[in-house]
């Protein structure tokens, strides 16, 4: 890990989640955790999911998921999606 953080991408179907379809507390609390722990060391604050989901990195949020991608080379993370545990690990 570089002292370097990383740049943030939000996908459109995050920014959608997090605008209008969360519960406003937890959009707020996942905002607040995406441009904060998660942009400072994604490795650590999640991790990485099995087939066929493995581009793809996952942090928990009370009973919310924060998918995410890592692009080590550009130092990006992309935001994937804001899910409930119930329905975050079903195929995409």
């Amino acid at each position: 890990m570089t002292d370097r953080r990383y740049e943030l991408t939000i996908a459109p179907t995050a920014k959608t989640q997090l605008a209008e379809q969360l519960p406003e507390s937890v959009a707020f609390a996942a905002l607040r955790f995406i441009v904060g722990p998660l942009l400072d060391n994604p490795r650590r604050v999640g991790k990485l999911l099995r087939p066929p989901l493995n581009d793809r990195y996952s942090a928990r949020r009370g009973t919310y998921r924060v998918l995410y991608r890592i692009d080590d080379e550009r130092q990006q993370v992309t935001v994937v999606g804001v899910f409930s545990r119930t329905d975050v690990y079903c195929r995409r």
